[in-house]
């Protein structure tokens, strides 16, 4: 026997009333339902689209460039490695300003490649160069005709 009576329990559970915020959003809720369902449906058809057309496209496009990474020249990593850790370099040494953590890092790492990849790098500064040519040729023209007006 216990040496203590417990009374008997008799407990209600009370639901607390809703505030008019929750019934706004229970109604919104409800209305948009079928909004986000076709949304959900949607975005299910997309990623199985996507998937279906990755798969068909890395094995059409991409595949050199897995066969290259798979079985790349010698020295193509520590070359990597080095080009990459120019660009850190470059966004470590380029504080302050937005335009200096663009520029500091691809220069940086242009400079790396082109250590290590020189006929390409005269190849791309020949065609950038014939670039800014015309472009400050442009420009030139455009000042000019400016100047001439007023």
């Amino acid at each position: 026997l216990s040496l203590y009576s417990s009374p008997a329990r008799e407990t209600k559970y009370v639901e607390d009333p809703q505030t008019q915020l929750e019934e706004g959003v229970s109604r919104l809720r409800h209305v948009m339902e079928p909004y986000t369902a076709w949304c959900q449906q949607m975005l299910r058809l997309t990623f199985e689209a996507r998937a279906s057309l990755s798969s068909a496209l890395c094995s059409d496009f991409f595949s050199e460039g897995c066969e290259f990474l798979q079985n790349p020249p010698a020295g193509f990593y520590p070359r990597l490695g080095v080009i990459g850790f120019a660009g850190i370099v470059g966004l470590f040494l380029a504080r302050g300003s937005k335009i200096k953590k663009l520029v500091y890092p691809a220069s940086l790492m242009g400079i790396g490649a082109s250590m290590y990849y020189p006929q390409q790098a005269v190849a791309i500064a020949k065609v950038a160069g014939t670039q800014v040519y015309d472009w400050s040729l442009q420009g030139y023209i455009a000042v000019e005709s400016l100047w001439k007006d007023n």
